[in-house]
This record gives C-alpha cells, structure tokens and sequence, in this order.
C-alpha cells in the first residue's frame, strides 16, 4: 500500500545516530526514549565528535579498498502492487517520489519513526538550534558528490529551499508557512530561520525534504511539472532503465559512504494488483515485497524457512470526509453515523486477514503511540461498533427512513455515497465490500469506485469524490498524522492538487492547535494539545479511522541479510517509505 516517509546503529562508514530534540526540546532526547536509550544517545553522540575523523579516515580508505575489489554485485527485485510507472523520478511529484527519494535523492538527516524519533546525520553532519528555537544551523557534510560528479555543496541545499519558497506546490509540508529565511553561512553552513519557535518541523525539514542539484534544477523551466527523467541524486543508485514496465537501478560508484552499497542492481516491476505481484515473490522472483497476502502461511512463509515479514502499525487507514462536495456529509450527524456502523475488527478480520489491527476514531495508531492516546476521552465518547446508535442519530437529526430501509434527507435525497479506493489494493477492495454491508443495514448505501493508481491519487490530490479510503503518511509522533490530515494550509480548494488535508478540512481553532504545538518543547504541552487533536476527531469526525495501515514487508533472507526487523528496528520496513527505502538498500548484504 501506500506510504510515503532511521537508523538504530551507525552505518560501517562513519555515520553516527544521535539523538533528536525535535520532540523533547533543547535537551536532545525524543520524547518517549527511555533513559537507557537517552544515555546510549549522548554517549554515542559525544564519543562520535571525539573519534569521528579518525575513524572515518581509517575505515574509508579500508573499506574504499575493499570495494574497489570486490565492489557491489547481484540482482535484488522488488515486489509490490501499485501502478505502470511513468518513468518520471521527481521527488517533488507525489507518484514518482517513492521511486526518486531514498535511492537518488537524499536528505539532510535521517529521523527514525520506529525508535521514537532518533536522528542519523546524512547529507548534514551536525545540527543546532539556538535563538529560542527560532534560528536551525546544519553543517553540510564535506566531500560528496552528485551521480554527475559534480561537487554537493551549502549552495545545493540552499537553492532547493529556496525553489520550494518560490513554487509553493513543491512544499509538500508547508515549511515555508514557519519558514522566513534560508541562507549559506561561510563554505560548509546552512542557516534556517523561523517566524516563531517550531521545533517540530525540523521532522519535515531534515527528513522530507530531497535535496536537489542546482546545477540541473536551476535550468528546468517548470519545476512543478518536471519529470526528471535521468535524475541527478547523491544517493547510492543511479536509474539505468525505465519502462512502464520496470525501473533498474544500478549502484552509483561515486556514491559518498566507501563501500556502500552492496547490491549492484535493483529490479522494480511493476504491477496493477496484488495477485501477480504475490506470485512473483512467493515463487522465489522477488525478494522483498510489500502487498497484501490473504494467506501469508500457504503464500509465504511455509514456501521457503528464509521468509519472513514484519507489518508493524504506523498510520491510519480512513474513510476521508470531502464535505465541500456534498453537503450532505456536512452534517456531523451522518459522520457519527458511518462511524457507529462500521464493524472495525470486522472489516480488520475479513478484508485484512487480521494482519492489520481496527484503528479508533481518535486517530491515535496503537500500540506505536500508546503513550499518547487519551483513553478516557475516547471512552466516554463511545465509538464502538453500535449500528442501532447509527439509526437513532440519523433519525434525531431529522432522516427519514423510507419502505426499502434507505435514510433520506427531508428533501428526499437518498443517503447514497460513492467511495473512491485504489484497486490495486485488493484488501482495500474487501474491507470496502464489509463496510458496503454493513453501512446498507443502517440506510445508507456505499458504492465503491475502485480505480487504477495514477486514476485514483488524481481524483484524490484533486479532491474529486464524496469519500475516499486512503491514508496519510505519519511521522515520529502522532502530531503529524494529525496535522496531514487536518492542517488548512496544507490543503488546496477542489480541482487543485493538496499536497495533504485532502478532505479539505478547515478549522481555525484546528490550526491554532497545530501551530501552538510547534511553537513548544514541552512533552506535557504537546501531550496536551494531542488530546484536543483528538477530540476534534471525535467531535467533528473530518475523517473517520477504520483500520490501522501497517508496514507490509516480506523479505527473504534466505540470501539477503540486514533487513529490519522487530529487534532492530533501524527504518520502516516497507519501499514505499521515503527516505527509508534508501536506508534499508544501503543496509542490505548478500550472505
């Protein structure tokens, strides 16, 4: 499925985690780090500034000579049900940037959702706030190079802020709505400043934004509409071939850490639907794969004892409200209502097989974020499957109930919904035809509009339906689902592609809360403002949670090793996680 967004340990070259204080402030610890990993973290950290050049000295020239002997070597073929490719690699464009970030394109830093928000240094080497969390200093790393061989350099990083200022459309977060200045500081120095303290957006800053080449992007005409086929990235792949079909990458022999990668050269099929897809990876075609499997033991794991998966919970998966299309899901009447009807742990058993756990209206992912979740809030507003509460509120609200059992409004207009799903995704498909069933035994008819990839993320970016079944893409905490889904300056009116908010969602007080949060350094203060995030969810239901999307990711190490895994759990497992992709590619080694 769709996903698009950490290092535990660092990398054989050099590349040291730190901790983040992009959670808890200007102490450098995440805020749910315990106080082993907290120490772990700043011993690593202050042990990494002393031995650091040394040991990268030492351990680069060995591994560069290594490398040069016996250099990157074998094919790694990917699996996964999404569409043709366009053979665009943008990673400023929503369907090519799963292709582009991570395996040619980089960020500055590298923040870790599975180990509460740990920090790798990558194309910068330091960072540091100052001027009450208002000023954000990087120091560039020296000596990379983009794939062309020209040098990476402060101007690079530079220029790309600067490109997303000045083509709104490019800003994909809305760093410039805190953003006031982006400037070189001497030879290796990228000085940030913002209009209030905003800590939190550091996660969008260093994380989610692929830094570019100026000595290529500077000369595209049209940044917004450029497909970048021949992409010049600092990351460890190169794109050798693309077709619709397929894109091969091939290693980049100028790529910055000695020795890396390992893999010569990756194939990435493409496909429509999950069964093909499933049957090149359970027959040995593919050694990682991320789709749905309605029987993972008969498909997978009984096929081979070196298959394995890991589908750890990261976001929701949400029915999203587009009540500016239909003013008749205006009416929070008919949210509560779709939300009381829907049997959670049964769309989550039959259309997900049970690999995938029911999500709360609340919006809160468990068990990853259990700390943050208000459970007495989410108690006393009682969202449990109850299709007779359903019924009452629709007739509270004034809906008639006519002869053949269909609500309508009293105007007479039938409570009759199109949905709108990726059809690729052929467990979305299933969790649609229960939520179908069970929505009709309390009135309301849902009709599902499974459409292609490219046909589907179109009509959603666009805001061109009534419902959508999609997800967002979550980050270190669960502030950034939230303001993905819920942030009005994210959005865009309809007919113009949101980059997220994509029910167009609009709240002032909303806002304010989202904003306040990225003002403090204050875990309590945040926790806080989580809880009002919360019952905006359970209040005004702008989206309605159904079930919690996890990482789909089998792997085999039958060959392979490196993978993450549960004990280490240094990146999200799945490809369409960007950066992360890249990281898990560089981790990657035959056996």
């Amino acid at each position: 499925m769709k996903i698009n967004r950490l290092i535990g340990a660092a990398l054989v070259t050099g590349v040291i985690a730190v901790a983040s204080p992009m959670l808890a402030g200007a102490s450098g610890s995440a805020h749910r780090a315990t106080d082993a990993h907290r120490a772990t973290d700043a011993h690593r950290a202050t042990d990494a500034h002393r031995a650091t050049d040394a040991h990268r000295a030492t351990d680069a020239h060995r591994a560069t000579d290594a490398h040069r002997a016996s250099g990157p070597k074998g094919t790694l073929t990917i699996s996964n049900a999404e569409f043709l490719w366009t053979c665009g690699f943008s990673p400023y464009n929503a369907s090519s940037a799963l292709l582009a970030f991570g395996p040619t394109y980089q960020s500055l830093m590298f923040i870790n959702t599975m180990q509460n928000g740990k920090v790798t240094p990558w194309l910068a080497t330091s960072y540091a706030w100052s001027n009450q969390n208002k000023t954000l200093t990087f120091t560039i790393r020296n000596g990379v190079r983009w794939n062309d061989g020209t040098p990476f350099t402060a101007a690079d990083v530079v220029f790309t802020f600067n490109l997303l200022k000045k083509y709104p459309a490019l800003d994909f977060n809305s760093i410039w709505t805190v953003l006031s200045s982006v400037a070189r500081l001497g030879r290796n120095k990228v000085v940030m400043t913002f209009k209030s303290p905003s800590v939190p957006y550091f996660y969008y800053i260093a994380d989610q934004v692929p830094i570019l080449p100026q000595h290529v992007w500077s000369k595209v005409s049209n940044p917004v509409t450029f497909k970048d086929t021949s992409p010049v990235g600092t990351g460890p792949y190169l794109v050798k071939n693309c077709t619709p079909h397929n894109v091969e990458y091939v290693a980049n022999s100028k790529y910055w850490q000695p020795g890396l990668p390992k893999i010569k050269t990756i194939e990435y099929p493409a496909f429509t639907s999950n069964p093909p897809a499933n049957t090149l990876l359970s027959t040995g075609g593919a050694q990682w794969g991320f789709q749905f499997m309605p029987n993972l033991k008969a498909e997978w794991t009984s096929k081979n004892p070196g298959n394995k998966y890991w589908f750890p919970p990261v976001v929701n998966v949400s029915v999203f409200v587009n009540q500016k299309k239909d003013p008749v899901l205006a009416n929070v009447a008919v949210r509560k209502a779709i939300s009381y009807a829907i049997d959670r742990a049964r769309v989550a058993a039959i259309g997900e097989y049970g690999y995938e756990l029911p999500a709360n209206q609340a919006g809160v992912v468990t068990p990853t974020f259990n700390s943050w979740l208000d459970k007495t809030q989410l108690a006393k507003a009682g969202y449990r499957y109850d299709p007779a509460k359903a019924v009452q509120i629709l007739k509270r609200a004034g809906f008639k109930r006519g002869s053949t059992g269909r609500f309508k409004t009293p105007q007479g207009k039938p409570l009759a919904f199109t949905i709108i799903s990726q059809s690729a995704y052929t467990d979305w498909v299933a969790d649609l035809q229960v939520m179908s069933q069970e929505l009709s035994k309390v009135g309301i008819q849902l009709t599902a509009d499974n459409l292609a990839g490219s046909a589907y993320e179109s009509d959603l970016f666009t805001g061109n339906y009534q419902l959508a079944l999609a997800e967002e893409t979550g980050g270190p905490t669960p502030y950034y689902e939230y303001r993905q889904m819920l942030y009005g300056p994210a959005s865009a009116p309809i007919g113009k592609a949101a980059a997220t908010n994509w029910e167009r969602y609009q709240s002032t007080a909303t806002d304010n809360l989202l904003k306040r949060y990225a003002t403090t350094t204050s875990t309590s203060i945040q926790h806080s403002i989580i809880d009002k995030l919360q019952e905006v969810l359970l209040k005004d239901l702008p989206v309605i949670p159904v079930i919690e999307q996890a990482d789909w990711d089998e792997y085999s190490t039958t060959s392979l090793t490196g993978w993450p895994t549960p004990r280490n759990p240094y990146a999200q497992p799945a490809p369409q996680v960007v950066p992360d992709f890249g990281i898990v590619l560089l981790h990657l080694r035959w056996k």
